[in-house]
């Protein structure tokens, strides 16, 4: 079995941006895919799945995930437009 390739980010899109803020606030707060899911309660594919792109986090998971990261509101992680 040979490893999935992964699509690169389309920033053209809402998800994208998402992904991509997502992943560079995880980054800054110096957590790994996986400390950053314990800390949520969910699974590593979630935390991986949203930073490609592929799924969303639930709204009611952003305050916790915005906690996580150090910021202020839920909305501060949303991207800018």
């Amino acid at each position: 079995m040979t490893p999935r390739e992964r699509k690169p980010l389309d920033l053209e899109t809402y998800e994208g941006r998402f992904a991509q803020r997502l992943k560079a606030l995880r980054e800054k707060a110096k957590l790994s895919v996986e400390e950053l899911a314990t800390i949520l309660g969910v699974s590593p594919h979630a935390v991986y799945y949203w930073e490609s792109g592929r799924r969303q986090p639930k709204i009611s998971d952003l305050p916790k995930i915005a906690e996580v990261l150090s910021m202020k509101k839920a909305k501060d992680l949303l991207p800018n437009e």
